[in-house]
């Protein structure tokens, strides 16, 4: 019979304490987060894709920043499939189906629990941004811890799929970052050189090869370079 508390097991406990939130919440709140959690998030990571991909081809070092971009997504189709195994070898259960009381905000879900698919997909979208640059990598970071709350404000997901999840994506995303980039960074520099090029440099981005201008060459003086570091080569790894 599903058990209806969560007793001295921490991960139900929180389990319940943060699905409670959306008992006592206003029904537009709920359906917000419905849609926050299954589509919204996913749909701020393209946006937030497109802006850093707008931003980080003005850069000199534009055909690495953009190699690392690429990596993002790749790294987050990876983490997925990789997580096809572990569903299968851990097959836990839904919390629904185990402990009552629950609102369940999204219906319909019926594969198992452990690892979170959206909290592995966001966070390793977060870390592969971050391995691009800083800034866009926080944000989309923050966007994937959001995306794992959801989960669980939905009642769909423990705590502990969630953080499976993160940590998943985290790996994915980091560990195999520099044989990606070796091979990604090569593909970005010769595709710069064609007639698709405006897609990795843009017209006025300086080339990697051209002297630092006078303001570039100040930055780049002891106790400066950082800011030089941050403008046009962010990358995190």
């Amino acid at each position: 019979m599903p058990e209806a508390t969560g007793g001295s097991n921490p991960d139900v406990s929180l389990l319940y304490d943060i699905n409670g939130i959306a008992k006592g919440a206003p029904h537009w709140a709920d359906r917000a987060m419905e849609f926050i959690g299954e589509y919204g998030i996913v749909f701020g990571f393209a946006v937030l894709m497109l802006c850093a991909w707008w931003s980080l081809r003005k850069g000199r070092n534009a055909p690495a920043a953009m190699a690392a971009l690429l990596w993002a997504p790749l790294a987050a189709g990876i983490a997925l499939l990789v997580n096809v195994p572990i569903r299968g070898f851990v097959r836990r259960p839904r919390p629904f189906l185990d402990h009552q009381g629950l609102e369940v905000l999204i219906k319909g879900k019926t594969d198992f629990s452990f690892v979170s698919d959206h909290a592995t997909l966001t966070m390793a979208l977060g870390v592969g941004l971050f391995v691009a640059n800083r800034k866009y990598g926080l944000i989309g970071i923050g966007l994937a811890l959001l995306e794992g709350f959801c989960r669980v404000y939905l009642g769909v997901h423990y705590p502990t799929d969630v953080v499976g999840g993160l940590a998943l994506g985290t790996a994915v995303a980091l560990l195999l970052a520099p044989l990606a980039m070796m091979l990604l960074t090569p593909l970005m520099r010769a595709l710069a050189g064609t007639r698709a090029g405006w897609l990795v440099r843009s017209a006025d981005a300086p080339a990697e090869h051209e002297p630092m201008s006078a303001a570039e060459a100040g930055a780049a003086m002891p106790g400066h370079g950082h800011h030089l570091h941050h403008r046009d080569n962010d990358l995190a790894a």
